[in-house]
């Protein structure tokens, strides 16, 4: 069957959908986990760093191997290992003498899954021959959130009419998406990037670039900024905030979920009318303030306000930063990408980790914990001003 790049196009979307499963599907049930495997939150802090871990690793060492097995062994391989760790998510909890060590498993190797899909299709979707790249590149992570709504909304709709005990049966049904997806990227059509001439700054160009580290450092509070509140919205909602499973899941997760997609469909839409740095200083300035509403004002609607507008905020961190590197850093190609996934993963550890670590510190008060992760959506905001003065010519004020 002939396809063209719009075929790509939908199956990069649609990649995004499944790496928003394997990220969201699990803290969902954070609080069930703790309940029926008696697990403490503490411990189950660990299932969000192992998943971002492993997906740290993969990041590190795609470098390396991409170029040689090719774009699309490596994307259907990842679409297999995300749906074979949901699967496993679902049965081995309940084969193994140690429900934790199943679930650690599963994560790790749906995390494999995630961490190739993090690396492989923004560059991809750069690639293509299309026009405005950073309005692309916005639209494709929306899709990121536009799946992050679908886990929420179909796994609540899924609980209410069969029980939360039935979330077994909807992991193994998740998987049948990046099945499909993995069946859809083994027929488009695929486009490499590369510097003209097949030259580029290479890894160890980039490394030995300030200003690469400038990115690097960005992606790292992006990554940071938008998972400290996301990975935990349920958990707060429902423990922090004393509400039902049912509201905390749509008023946490699904609420940021959707203000985040829009911001990035609106970057996406008119993204040719707005400057990229200004549309990020004003979001890293209303994220500072949304994480100070969360921790501070002693309100349950006023936390799960701030939760969703801090889904806005953190909206163009992650594309913006990946749209300005491209357009700064000429010929960096898979390797920069993946590079950058890896500071973006690192900090989707970091964030959520030094959140439920210092809410532990704090006798498990999660407001502790979104406080301290503050600090990462104001160094972004530092960041971008730097790359405002670099940019800005000699003797401008």
């Amino acid at each position: 069957m002939k396809t063209d790049h719009r075929g790509t196009v939908r199956a990069c979307f649609t990649a995004y959908i499944v790496q928003a499963i394997v990220n969201n599907f699990a803290p969902l049930l954070f609080v069930t986990f703790e309940r029926d495997f008696d697990i403490p939150l503490s411990k189950i802090t660990l299932l969000i760093t192992v998943n971002f871990a492993v997906q740290l690793a993969v990041d590190l060492a795609s470098a390396g191997f991409i170029d040689r097995l090719g774009l699309r062994f490596c994307v259907i391989a990842a679409h297999l290992c995300a749906a074979a760790g949901l699967v496993m998510l679902s049965v081995l909890p309940g084969l193994l003498p140690d429900p934790f060590t199943g679930l650690l498993a599963a994560v790790a190797v749906y995390a494999l899954g995630g961490g190739l899909i993090e690396v492989l299709v923004s560059p991809i979707i750069e690639a293509l021959p299309t026009g405005s790249k950073e309005r692309s590149m916005s639209l494709l992570h929306s899709f990121y959130c536009w799946g992050q709504v679908g886990v929420v909304l179909v796994s609540t709709v899924f609980f209410a009419a069969f029980g939360v005990g039935a979330w077994r049966i909807l992991g193994i049904l998740w998987a049948a998406i990046p099945l499909a997806n993995a069946a859809v990227f083994a027929r488009v059509p695929l486009y490499s990037l590369s510097a003209p001439g097949g030259r580029g700054p290479g890894v160890g160009g980039l490394v030995r670039s300030g200003l690469f580290w400038v990115f690097f450092l960005m992606m790292l509070c992006a990554g940071a900024g938008e998972l400290s509140v996301s990975q935990w919205a349920s958990a707060f909602a429902e423990r922090g905030l004393g509400v039902s499973k049912t509201v905390g899941d749509l008023m946490g997760p699904m609420a940021f979920a959707v203000l985040m997609g829009a911001s990035r469909l609106l970057f996406g839409k008119y993204g040719e009318r707005l400057d990229l740095s200004r549309y990020m200083k004003l979001s890293c300035v209303l994220c500072v303030g949304a994480y100070l509403c969360i921790s501070l004002v002693p309100s349950p609607i006023a936390g799960l306000l701030g939760c969703a507008v801090c889904g806005f905020s953190v909206g163009i961190f992650w594309p913006g930063t990946l749209s300005h590197a491209s357009a700064s850093i000429k010929g960096g190609g898979t390797a920069m990408f993946a590079l950058l996934a890896l500071a973006g993963d690192l900090g989707c550890t970091a964030g959520p980790t030094l959140a439920g670590f210092v809410s532990g510190l704090f006798d498990n008060d999660l407001r502790a914990g979104i406080l301290a992760a503050a600090v990462f959506p104001a160094v972004l905001l530092a960041a971008v001003m730097c790359l405002d003065r670099r940019r800005r010519p000699t003797g401008e004020k």
